[in-house]
This record gives C-alpha cells, sequence and structure tokens, in this order.
C-alpha cells in the first residue's frame, strides 16, 4: 500500500512532518529551502530550512540524501501530554495542540481542494486548538474526526454557489431547477452530528413542576368554594404564566380610559409578554361560571349567559384598550416602569384576550361541539379555556416529558 504524501510521525518529544512528495520536484523543493525560501505544502504547512529535522540538512546543496525521496520537519515540540505546534507552520494566530497519544493525519489539517482547516478554525477566534487528551476544552478525537468529516466537498461548493445565483436566474429565466433544495437535501445527508439535548438536564425539574401544578389545580377543584376569590385568582395566573412563558409580568386591577364617555374602566388583570405587548385576562372561579345550558334553542345548546357577558365584558376592554394607543402605551409604562425590565415600553397592538372559567367535564358531546364552535367564533380576539382545558394541558406536557420526546 502506498505512503501518503503527508504523514506524522512521533520521535520522542518531537513530532515529524514527513513529506513524500508526488508531483512537485523534490530537489526543486530542497535547492527553495537551501537559498532562505518557505515552502507551502498542500496548501496547509509553511516550512522553511529551520523546520528541518536536524542531522539531514547538508551544507553542500549537492548532498541530499534522504530515505526514499522522503524530506522530514519538526513542526511540533512537546509540552506535558500535548505535542504543540509551531505557529508558522499552519500560520494561525491561535496555538494548537494535539495529545500525544493520538494518531494525527494529514486529514486533521487539510480539506478537499488543499484548504486549510486548522485557519477555518481559528477565524472562529477560540482561545486555542485542543484535539484529544483530558484538558477541560479538548475536542475528542472521535469528534473532531467527524467535524472533519463534514468540511464541504467540491460538489457542496458547486451546490452552494448555484443556490446562491438560482435565487436571481430563477426570477428572471424558466430555469427549472430548485438549486437550493438539492444544496439542502445533500447538505442534509452528509450533516451527522447530533444537536445538544439542551432539555435533557431539567427534564426531571419540569417534570416535577408539572406534576406540582397538576396536583394543585386537582385540589383547587375539589375545595374551590373554601378558596378566596383573590387567591384563586393569583394561583391560576401563576399556573397560565408558567404553561405560556411569554408572559413576563402581570398587573392586578388596571385602570384603562374609556374611549366613549371619557371615563375609566378597570381590568382584572393585564398580562405583558416579553415584548412588551398587553393582553387582557379575565378568571371566574368554576362554580360561579356556567358554559352553555343543559336545554336547547331551535336545537341548539347556546352559550350561558355568564359566558356571553364575560366575552362581551373582555372584548370591550381590548376596544378601549386599543383606541387609548400610544398615549395609552406611555400612561402604562409611565405607571410600571419600576415592575419592569430597564428601558422597557408597554405596547398596545391588536391585544388579545383570554377568559378562564367554568368546566367541561360533565357536558355532553352535543354541549361540547356547541361550545367549541362558540369559541372558535371569538377566538381572533378572546381565548375561553375551561379549568378541565387548563388540567388537560399539564396532562399532555407531562405525557411528554415522561416519554422524553
Amino acid at each position: 500500500m502506498a505512503k501518503p504524501a503527508v504523514e506524522f510521525i512521533a520521535q520522542g518529544n518531537k513530532l515529524h512532518l514527513v513529506y513524500r512528495p508526488e508531483i512537485r520536484n523534490i530537489e526543486q523543493l530542497r535547492r527553495d529551502l537551501d537559498e532562505g525560501k518557505s515552502v507551502t505544502l498542500k496548501g496547509t504547512y509553511q516550512l522553511s530550512k529551520a523546520h528541518l529535522l536536524k542531522g539531514r540538512v547538508k551544507r553542500d546543496p549537492n548532498d541530499w540524501r534522504d530515505d526514499d525521496g522522503e524530506m522530514r520537519f519538526v513542526v511540533a515540540k512537546a509540552k506535558g501530554n500535548y505535542f504543540v505546534f509551531d505557529p508558522a507552520v499552519l500560520n494561525v494566530d491561535v496555538p494548537v495542540m494535539v495529545a500525544r497519544n493520538s494518531m494525527p493525519t494529514w486529514k486533521w489539517f487539510t480539506a478537499e481542494e488543499r484548504t486549510s482547516v486548522m485557519r477555518r478554525l481559528a477565524e472562529l477566534r477560540p482561545t486555542r486548538i485542543v484535539i484529544g487528551g483530558d484538558l477541560g476544552d479538548a475536542i475528542p478525537v472521535t469528534e473532531y474526526e467527524k467535524l472533519i468529516a463534514q468540511f464541504p466537498s467540491p460538489h457542496e461548493m458547486r451546490l452552494y454557489v448555484q443556490s446562491r445565483l438560482a435565487v436571481v436566474f430563477r426570477e428572471i429565466t424558466d430555469a427549472v431547477v430548485d438549486a437550493g433544495a438539492r444544496l439542502e437535501k445533500y447538505v442534509g445527508k452528509r450533516v451527522t452530528v447530533k444537536p445538544k439535548n439542551l432539555a435533557q438536564p431539567f427534564r426531571k425539574l419540569e417534570i416535577s413542576k408539572y406534576e406540582f401544578l397538576h396536583a394543585n389545580l386537582l385540589a383547587m377543584l375539589k375545595n374551590n368554594v373554601g378558596i378566596p376569590e383573590r387567591q384563586w385568582q393569583a394561583q391560576i395566573l401563576d399556573i397560565v404564566r408558567l404553561l405560556n412563558p411569554k408572559y413576563i409580568a402581570v398587573f392586578p386591577s388596571v385602570t384603562i380610559k374609556d374611549s366613549l364617555t371619557g371615563g375609566h374602566r378597570q381590568l382584572d388583570f393585564m398580562l405583558v409578554d416579553v415584548n412588551g405587548n398587553a393582553d387582557v385576562i379575565e378568571i371566574k372561579k368554576p362554580f360561579k361560571a356556567r358554559i352553555v345550558t343543559s336545554a336547547k334553542y331551535r336545537d341548539n345548546h347556546v352559550p350561558h349567559r355568564e359566558l356571553v357577558g364575560t366575552v362581551m365584558q373582555v372584548e370591550k376592554y381590548l376596544f378601549h384598550l386599543e383606541r387609548w394607543g400610544t398615549s395609552g402605551e406611555d400612561a402604562l409604562t409611565k405607571r410600571y416602569w419600576a415592575q419592569l425590565p430597564p428601558d422597557f415600553k408597554l405596547r398596545i397592538v391588536n391585544p388579545c384576550g383570554l377568559i378562564i372559567m367554568g368546566r367541561d367535564d360533565d357536558l355532553t358531546t352535543e354541549q361540547k361541539g356547541d361550545f367549541e364552535m362558540y369559541r372558535r367564533q371569538h377566538k381572533k380576539l378572546t381565548d375561553v379555556i375551561t379549568y378541565d382545558d387548563l388540567l388537560r394541558r399539564l396532562e399532555r406536557v407531562l405525557m411528554q416529558l415522561k416519554a422524553d420526546r
């Protein structure tokens, strides 16, 4: 089996680069080195006469006798458990270290089309590049070899160029090839890195959290008469915010301007999301709020007046809130600035309503269907959620977490 053109061999405290020219004239390389010139090998290694292995360098330029036409260069020296490369060899401005017990090959340093792997990695500005060994920032050898295996091939580069050109070219011609899709498909086959599971370290904690919320909501529903309304609302708000983490603040008893009379109205609660957008939430204790009638009116279970009245109330709040506009944004921001992040502005942009009321566990299939039809009619403005909806959401989140999905 033919030996590679570039091979690395550890000799005591030094790492040698053994070069076996395939096409280049070795005599010309020797003359260039002897004249003080540096040479570039494989588009990766910058080498000079100073790197030649001592003992093989002869002062007489005509006396170059290397075994089998090989040239040896000292490219790295040992420091502890690592070989540290001469920065001039790899032409990078960050330290490059490889474990002494590893077996580097030319593929660690040179990608296709004579691309220097280390120069591409150094452009990402790491403090240093460490391969193998037990240092905290070391890249395991197996992971590093997976990384270099995914450097773009010439075919991938052609697909990339085609996809960039196709963005404009397909708009003005009848070209039918979707170069972007071809690139995506090709890269999808080559890239095998498994993404880090960011949720895994928190999964047990999340399961405990949702089990706690589920158990507390069940207990509240069994004893809802004995819980004061303000306490009930505060606990339901906690559940809502944990299920909808986009909300970062909630303000009770918010006074807003009545755009029709010039007077004022008071929201029970105003939610604020991460972008400053204000929404309205109304929470009714379950025993006080019925959803649809048991009897039929013209063969339909119609929404109970408590549901209709609550939806009307919330949608009026939304109407007045939106008409308040920028002056309302300024007023609310000024009022609540101390309870919000620095330089945070409250915004009134198509606010939405959320109503939590009633139970649906004792409704017939027909009643549930009529209720679903009613709440979907209002969903663009106001979402109506029953307490059984909340229970189901908690249960399904738990199912997904426990199934590790």
